[in-house]
Parts: structure tokens; C-alpha cells; sequence
């Protein structure tokens, strides 16, 4: 039944599917990940000494997550078609076990279980991008998959504070979210299995998309170390600061004067979310990957600028917390989010040898996500007794700083070595 369903999709109806079940699927997952962020803990007793039990859980689901994307770099690199459905549902399903042993367990102890959390999690998104990778739509896909964990992550938070609100103890209710979105996860990874393989067509304008194993995966990194390298490290400040603001997003709206966060939390973040969609998916009309790849370069740099001078301008009274929050959120994803999706996409087609895009994105998330931890980590242990707003703050320059910086060399390196072989899209 698959195989003659798939034959029967048209080109816009791939794309539509596509996109949509990539949207959802990924927007279920963050059920699992993200209502913890909607409560701030108080009073419950420090997990160590210098350590608030938020802080605790926090690190712990970061450091799933981070070991998960190390797991990630060999095994999404490697995974084939098969088998990819079953393998979401069952690491999800980890996931939600380990929040029902959070809510048995005592506090504070139960906070070790969000390093179960985190472990399975952290592969899926390679695993549903693989389904749209590779194709001619590929940056309208990549984009519509990018925009679910900017719209999400305020989602998922406002759901959990209505369902704090509504009574539902703050043990339990991560585990009601995610049973919530259970059914919706089934539907979106059924149609995502139902989408065709992409054609010649497509391969030939975006590269066979392939396994790498350990020699292919080396052989990528020593041919192109110059121009992956600078990006991985303005990348680790990217993961770092939008996990902070994504994390402890109550803390800084309180920080900023603002008390009902409930509905900010969505309010903030759709126009975001809306914004950048828009922006990344316009890049599928340039038919050149270098061409796309220099863009999206430029628009990471672009996007630091906009995180600076929107802090700025917030720190100088010109703004409200709320327009700061959607500008410097709409520059810190204008600059985050090619990473995930549609930069490496177009490199990897730049480059033009086979291979995919997950190995890539899962060598950046790595770094990135241990750089997540170390801040938190940081920000607990040498600036306790800082606001949180002053810590963002000072981060958000730090960070469109280093991004900057090494954006331009990214960019520069990409021109010198890829310039007059890439691969240009046929219309």
C-alpha cells in the first residue's frame, strides 16, 4: 500500500506532505522536551550546592542531548531508509518513560532522569530530516521542519503552564504533554514514511543522498576542515545562547518586568517562527548551491547583527522587552537555524560527492550542545549571584561577536574552495 501511495504523489503534493508531517512530527517531539522550561522550581531543594534543581534539570536533559548527538554523528550518518519510522516512535517512547519515572522519584534526585530524557531525543531530528533531504524542495522542507522548533518550543511551555494552572502537578505534567501529542507524533511519522525517495532528477541536482561510514565521514572533514571548522564554532554560541533563552524563558521575561509569561511564550516566539520560515524558504528560488550556500552564510552574519542590535537598542530604552524579544529571537534563529537543514544541504550539494546532510548537522550539534551545558554550568557556578537578564544580555553580544567573526572566514573559505564547481539547480 506505501509503495503505490508514494507513486501517486505529485510533485506539490510531495512537498505539501512533506512539509507538513515534518512540521508535526518534529512539534510532537518537543511534548517530550520542552514544558519542564515552563516552571521555575521554586522551592525545591538544590540538587548540589551551587546548583538550583532547575539548573539541574536542565543540564542533565542538555547533557542527553549532547551525548545523544555524538551517538548521532555515527549512527543517523549511517542509517538508511529502513527502519527510520520505528526507531522515532520507540526513542520518543524512551523519552516519555523517563518523564513518568521523573514524576514517581523524589525531588531532587529525580532530576537524573532527564539525562534519560535527553539521550533518545536528540537523534530524531536527523532521523525526520532524512525523509526530506536531498530534494529539488528541499529548502522549503528544511525551512517548514526549522520553523517547528522555533514555534514549538513556546508551544509546548504554554501548554504546560495552562496545564499548571488547570491543577496538574508539576511532577506529572511533562508526562501529560507528551501523551497529549502521542497520537499526533503516530500520524506524522505514518506520513512521513509514505513519501517517495527522491528521484533522479533530484539526485542529480542535490547529490544521492548515502550512508557514511567512518572512512567517507573522515575523508569529508579533512577535505573541508577550513570551512566547516569556523562554522562550528559560531555555532556552539548559537546552541548556547538559544538553549539558555529557550530553557529559562520564564526567569527572563520576570527579569524584564513581565508577570502573566503564559501566553508571551507563543506570543514571542510565532512571529518568529513566521519570519524566518518565510526568509529560508525564498532560498529554494536560487538555483546555484554555492550561490544558496554564501547566502545562508550571510544571513547567519545578518542575523548576529540583528541579535546585537536589537540588545542594544532594549538596553538603551528604545524598545519594549517584548519587541526585543522577537527581534533578537528573530536574529538568533535567522543566524541558528540554516545550521540545522538547509546550510549543510547545500554543502554537501555544493561539494557535490555523495553523502548526507546528518552527518554534518550532528557534528555541529555535538559541540553545540556541550557548549549549552558549559554555560549553564558557567552561569551557575562563577555568576550566581548575577541577574539573568545581565547574563543574557552580555551573552547576546559575546555571541553575535564570535558568530560574526568567524562567519566571515566561513564565507571566504567557502568562495576560495568551492568556487566554479558547484553544482548549479536546472529550473
Amino acid at each position: 500500500m506505501k509503495p503505490k501511495l508514494a507513486s501517486r504523489l505529485s510533485r506539490p503534493a510531495i512537498t505539501a506532505v512533506g512539509g507538513i508531517a515534518g512540521f508535526t512530527a518534529y512539534f510532537s517531539m518537543y511534548a517530550f522536551r520542552k514544558p519542564v522550561a515552563a516552571d521555575i522550581f521554586s522551592g525545591v531543594a538544590p540538587f548540589l550546592d551551587g546548583l538550583d534543581y532547575k539548573s539541574a534539570v536542565i543540564i542533565m536533559q542538555i547533557a542527553g542531548y549532547a551525548l545523544s548527538k555524538l551517538i548521532g554523528i555515527r549512527v543517523v550518518a549511517q542509517f538508511g531508509r529502513q527502519g527510520r519510522g520505528y526507531a522515532i516512535i520507540g526513542l520518543v517512547s524512551i523519552a516519555w518513560v523517563a518523564l513518568i519515572l521523573f514524576a514517581l522519584a523524589p525531588a531532587p534526585w529525580n532530576a537524573v532522569f532527564f539525562l534519560l530524557n535527553g539521550l533518545p531525543l536528540g537523534m530524531i531530528w536527523g532521523l525526520v530530516f532524512s525523509y526530506l533531504e536531498g530534494r529539488r524542495e528541499s529548502d522549503i522542507l528544511g525551512a517548514i521542519l526549522c520553523a517547528s522548533f522555533i514555534f514549538s518550543s513556546g508551544v509546548m511551555k504554554s501548554v504546560g503552564e495552562v496545564m499548571l494552572q488547570a491543577g496538574v502537578s508539576v511532577w506529572w505534567m511533562p508526562a501529560a504533554v507528551g501523551g497529549v501529542f502521542f497520537p499526533l507524533l503516530l500520524i506524522s511519522v505514518w506520513a512521513l514514511e509514505i513519501l517517495p525517495p527522491p528521484d533522479r532528477q533530484d539526485e542529480a541536482e542535490r547529490m544521492p543522498r548515502v550512508p557514511m561510514f567512518r572512512a567517507e565521514r573522515m575523508a569529508m572533514l579533512r577535505a573541508n576542515w577550513t570551512m566547516i571548522f569556523p562554522l562550528v564554532v559560531g555555532y556552539v554560541m548559537l546552541t548556547a545562547i538559544r538553549d539558555f533563552r529557550d530553557n529559562f524563558a520564564p526567569e527572563l521575561w520576570h527579569a524584564a518586568g513581565y508577570r502573566d509569561v503564559a501566553a508571551l511564550f507563543t506570543e514571542s516566539e510565532a512571529p518568529v517562527a513566521i519570519g524566518v520560515l518565510v526568509v529560508l524558504a525564498a532560498l529554494n528560488r536560487v538555483r546555484n548551491n554555492l550561490a544558496a550556500l554564501q547566502t545562508m552564510q550571510a544571513l547567519i552574519i545578518l542575523g548576529a547583527v540583528l541579535l546585537a542590535g536589537a540588545t542594544l537598542a532594549f538596553r538603551c530604552g528604545v524598545i519594549s522587552g517584548l519587541v526585543w524579544m522577537i527581534l533578537s529571537g528573530m536574529g538568533l534563529y535567522l543566524a541558528y537555524t540554516p545550521f540545522n537543514a538547509m546550510l549543510f544541504d547545500r554543502m554537501i550539494a555544493a561539494i557535490g560527492k555523495p553523502g548526507n546532510s546528518g552527518f554534518l548537522i550532528y557534528v555541529a550539534d555535538a559541540a553545540g550542545y556541550c557548549g549549552s551545558v558549559a554555560v549553564i554550568v558557567l552561569r551557575n557556578v562563577c555568576g550566581a549571584k548575577e541577574n539573568w537578564l545581565s547574563f543574557y544580555v552580555d551573552f547576546a553580544y559575546v555571541t553575535a561577536a564570535i558568530v560574526t567573526g568567524f562567519g566571515l572566514v566561513s564565507l571566504f573559505v567557502a568562495h576560495r574552495r568551492l568556487g566554479g564547481r558547484a553544482r548549479v539547480m536546472r529550473p
